[in-house]
């Protein structure tokens, strides 16, 4: 797991996002896995800036982490308009290419399956972009979901739905239920790249970084990633205990002695 702390937010998204355009760069039909919330945003952001630049996403496919279960697609706070809002029309990318779980569907578990289908199709996603919450989870996989769990149906943890309520107009109208992709699924991600900001994740960045495996944190999971790369400020990397050996790999980062 490679560990990077930069200044503050708008530093987390230039990093995030030049990660993500090296990978663009060197296959423009890239799949991209896009998540929600605060977190990715100034990633968004960046790319967006990179793209006016003129780097090329239209021919880049995307899978959202997650939907909300029973929310109509057009309502502005499902993932199909919030992935449509902020990341197909800012970064230019065809909305073809694009797909979110379907929260409305009539056999949930069917349709999970065929988003594991849709992945697979893909050739799999080549980088997934990741939040996390509060309470360590990455994509709608709450504490004690499985490490090796695949696209399925959630029950949202209550300080999960109170922490998205400031989304809608009261607690009452988060949904209860979530189609989200399962830490296995995650794993399967040729590359992981997660994002956080600010002291509120301070305590759950240290415990996937520096804690054991646990399904209590979800997001520890990805110590078992080939490939991850976690993306921290100085206020979210402020619980951490190693800092200085995660600033001196970066610093050396590509720098091998003869005979080491």
């Amino acid at each position: 797991m490679e560990v990077v702390i930069v200044a503050g937010p708008v530093e987390v998204g230039a990093f995030a996002a030049g990660r993500i355009a090296e990978i663009v760069a060197a296959k423009p039909e890239a799949v991209l896995g896009v998540a929600t919330g605060s977190s990715p945003l100034e990633t968004y952001r960046a790319l967006a800036a990179r793209r006016d630049a003129g780097l090329d996403l239209s021919r880049v496919s995307a899978f959202a982490l997650d939907e909300y279960v029973g929310i109509a697609h057009d309502h502005p706070e499902s993932y199909h308009a919030v992935v449509d809002r902020e990341v197909v029309q800012p970064l230019g990318l065809d909305a073809a290419r694009v797909r979110v779980p379907n929260g409305l569907a009539a056999d949930l578990d069917a349709a999970a399956d065929d988003y594991e289908a849709q992945i697979a199709a893909a050739g799999g996603v080549d980088v997934q972009l990741l939040g996390i919450g509060g309470n360590g989870h990455i994509g709608f996989n709450e504490p004690t979901s499985s490490l090796a769990s695949r696209t399925r149906v959630k029950t949202l943890a209550p300080a999960t739905r109170e922490a998205n309520a400031r989304f809608f107009d009261s607690l009452d109208q988060v949904p209860m239920h979530c189609l989200t992709q399962g830490l296995g699924t995650i794993l399967d991600a040729k590359r992981a790249l997660l994002v956080a900001q600010g002291a509120s994740k301070a305590h759950a960045i240290a415990q996937i970084v520096e804690g054991p495996v646990s399904s209590m944190w979800p997001g520890s999971v990805l110590q078992l990633h080939r490939h991850a790369t976690i993306v921290i400020d100085e206020a979210a990397a402020s619980e951490l205990t190693l800092t200085d050996y995660y600033r001196y790999t970066v610093e050396h980062r590509g720098v091998v002695q003869p005979g080491a």
